[in-house]
């Protein structure tokens, strides 16, 4: 099977897995929203604080891939089998920072003027979706697992048919019936809690009968925890999950001080902002796939191949990506009429998906720099340079133009003004990273134990 074929199927089947685990807030958004308006406003809080959390416990997780994929490349089964068990030690620690943010989130509420109405119903959600975490990150390897084998596709059932699962829990939970009480908020959180403890059930059932996963002996004892393991792993996830963090504030941040220009400038914005949350799907599945091609033929002491997966995924992702903000750019009217029905949000809406389109081509190029970055073991570079463009020069860059003005150019008021911003700083991180990724490639050289 050709570089190019194999890319593409890894890439499209973990989009459809992605786009599935995307619709579970989907779910729960229309379901609060249709039990009351406080049981929507409580999920919106509770669930940006721990969407803010998860994913970067998720971004330490991900990092994982490189480093299986590399084992699986050269054809190193058992320590493949023991890393993963190593893992788990990993796993541990994330999950107690997890459930400490989750479960303590009470200056986060009062930093950011969480109505005391509200508090209640968000401290409950939390503490329910606490419970999910364990076997969300439990899931979250598994899937990781699968990925850097080049073997998506079980997971991608997976997650088909706990979307099926979700849509009705969370609608019985929510309103209840059947004996059980109206949950609303709360009941969507118990619904992801039921769900994500099946999906790792499925998980481990999957682990314990393919034949797949049979050569790298993953039910053998635990050992005691490799300290130097345990350091190769953080030194690459700990900066990659900042980085994932880093990207959703700034995007949490932006929606905050949008805020103050009104209900029509925060309603676009959110029309904005889900748009590119549901077009980045397609680079970031095209980045998972490439980055466990690339780490596999370094596995492999191919370095050559290893660059012509380089070139295929960049070169295939840039085409999509272009594709795709043609398609929004001429679009932008229609999308935002399905979006809204106010002529002021959708002719608002339209010029913000215009300057999307463009934000979507920085946005792709540097997730596959990101992702690329982390098979050559670069991590902190990434990292930095989020650190000053995305907050340096998109955030604070976007509050200066909307309400100060810069330079010849007068304060926009308009969320416009964070989005041309955040677009430059996307363009400016795409050049660095490339830079990185070419000297990084260029400097290469393989371990020779």
């Amino acid at each position: 099977m050709s570089e190019l074929r194999t890319i593409v199927r890894h890439a499209g089947t973990v989009l459809v897995g992605q786009l599935a685990v995307m619709a579970f807030g989907v779910t729960d958004t229309i379901v609060a929203g249709r039990y009351s308006e406080h049981a929507l406003a409580a999920l919106s809080i509770g669930s940006a604080i721990y969407i803010s959390v998860f994913v970067a416990l998720i971004g330490v997780v991900q990092s994982l891939l490189p480093i299986w994929a590399e084992l699986h490349g050269a054809g190193r089964h058992e320590n493949l089998g023991r890393s993963v068990r190593q893992s788990l030690y990993l796993a541990a620690f994330t999950m107690v920072a997890g459930l400490a943010a989750l479960l303590f989130a009470e200056p986060v509420l009062s930093w950011t003027d969480v109505p005391e109405a509200l508090r209640g119903d968000v401290r409950a959600y939390l503490a329910v979706l606490a419970l999910a975490l364990p076997p969300t990150l439990l899931f979250r390897m598994f899937s990781t697992l699968n990925q850097s084998l080049g073997k998506p596709k079980l997971v991608t059932w997976l997650q088909i048919g706990a979307l099926l699962l979700k849509v009705p829990l969370s609608i019985w939970f929510a309103f209840g019936g059947l004996g059980l009480p109206s949950g609303g908020a709360v009941g969507c959180a118990w619904a992801s809690v039921v769900v994500y403890y099946l999906l790792m059930g499925g998980a481990l059932w999957l682990l314990r009968t393919q034949s797949l996963y049979s050569p790298y002996s993953l039910w053998q004892r635990m050992e005691r925890p490799d300290w130097r393991a345990i350091r190769q792993f953080a030194r690459l996830g700990i900066p990659s999950g900042l980085v994932v963090m880093v990207e959703v504030t700034s995007f949490t941040l932006m929606a905050l001080f949008i805020a103050r220009q009104g209900t029509v400038a925060s309603a676009a914005h959110q029309i904005a902002s889900n748009l590119a949350a549901l077009m980045y799907m397609v680079p970031l599945s095209l980045s998972i796939a490439t980055s466990a091609r690339v780490s596999y033929w370094l596995g492999a002491k191919d370095a050559v191949r290893a660059r012509m997966a380089i070139r295929t995924g960049f070169g295939l992702g840039l085409s999509m990506a272009l594709g795709v903000a043609a398609a929004v750019g001429l679009a932008r009217h229609g999308i935002a009429s399905m979006y809204a029905s106010s002529p002021q949000v959708i002719a608002l809406s339209a010029t913000l998906l215009a300057w999307v389109a463009l934000y979507h081509l920085g946005d792709a190029t540097q997730a596959l720099c990101v992702f690329v970055l982390r098979c050559y073991r670069v991590a902190v570079a990434p990292l930095v340079a989020y650190c000053v463009f995305l907050w340096g020069v998109g955030l604070a860059g976007g509050y200066v133009l909307a309400y100060q003005g810069i330079g010849p150019w007068s304060a926009q008021n308009s969320p416009a003004a964070f989005w041309i911003a955040s677009a430059f700083a996307l363009g400016l991180v795409t050049i660095i990273l490339s830079l990185v990724l070419w000297r990084a490639v260029r400097s290469y050289r393989p371990a020779t134990a």
